[in-house]
């Protein structure tokens, strides 16, 4: 194989035994066996599994990304520049939800990985995404647009808590089923979108409750 052809190869093998087994438990034996290359490849084009594996999340990740600014400029166009909150909320947690619980696109060696590595803590990931915030700033500045009498606090948490309910529904899917006796249809991807949207959304506008917490939230800052 060319030399392209082999790190595709390695990259392929990777993400496909990776989506179907722990992180830890694939080897780099087992990668070397399903890319039909030897040790010394993947040494030479990436120096470690944890870089490989490094290198498929970023390609994942900037995928993801890529789906979602698209998905926000869509809605700020239309809006003139100004999308409404619920259009940002939307663009930011529709594309991971379809990606991880669509049936047609969970059957992708790469929504599989993106899973798992939303499940299981890998200290190489975590930094990656704690490094990668620059997207994540443009739906904050998106949202204080829509909504310019809110403080930015107020705009990052409601952001944060609309994604941690993106990624507990992902991680919880077997209980939530199991406790719903199947009741909440997890394939149910416009549903569960639209359900993450409207509380984060009431969150963010202002509703009494939100307003009465946010009040002791600054007023604890204060004192």
């Amino acid at each position: 194989m060319s030399t392209d052809q082999t790190r595709h190869a390695i990259l392929t093998a990777a993400e496909r035994l990776c989506a179907d087994n722990s992180f830890g438990d694939v080897t780099l034996r087992d990668i070397v066996a399903a890319a039909n290359v030897n040790l010394a490849a993947i040494n030479y084009h990436f120096g470690s599994k944890d870089a490989l594996l490094a290198e498929i999340y970023i390609a994942c990740s900037i995928a993801l990304n890529r789906e979602r600014l698209a998905a926000l400029k869509i809605a700020e166009d239309a809006g003139q520049g100004r999308a409404r909150p619920d259009e940002v909320l939307r663009a930011l947690i529709e594309p991971l939800l379809r990606g991880c619980l669509d049936p047609d696109r969970q059957r992708s060696a790469s929504s599989r990985f993106m899973i798992r590595a939303s499940m299981e803590s890998i200290p190489t990931f975590r930094r990656i995404k704690n490094k990668e915030v620059d997207h994540l700033r443009r739906f904050a500045e998106a949202m204080k647009r829509a909504l310019p009498e809110r403080e930015m606090a107020d705009i990052y948490w409601g952001l944060h808590f609309a994604l941690a309910m993106a990624h507990q529904t992902i991680n919880d899917v077997e209980r939530l089923t199991k406790l719903s006796d199947g009741a909440c249809d997890l394939t149910d991807v416009e549903g569960i979108t639209e359900r993450i949207v409207a509380t984060s959304v009431m969150t963010l506008t202002g509703d009494a409750q939100t307003e009465r917490a946010t009040a002791k939230a600054a007023a604890r800052r204060k004192s």
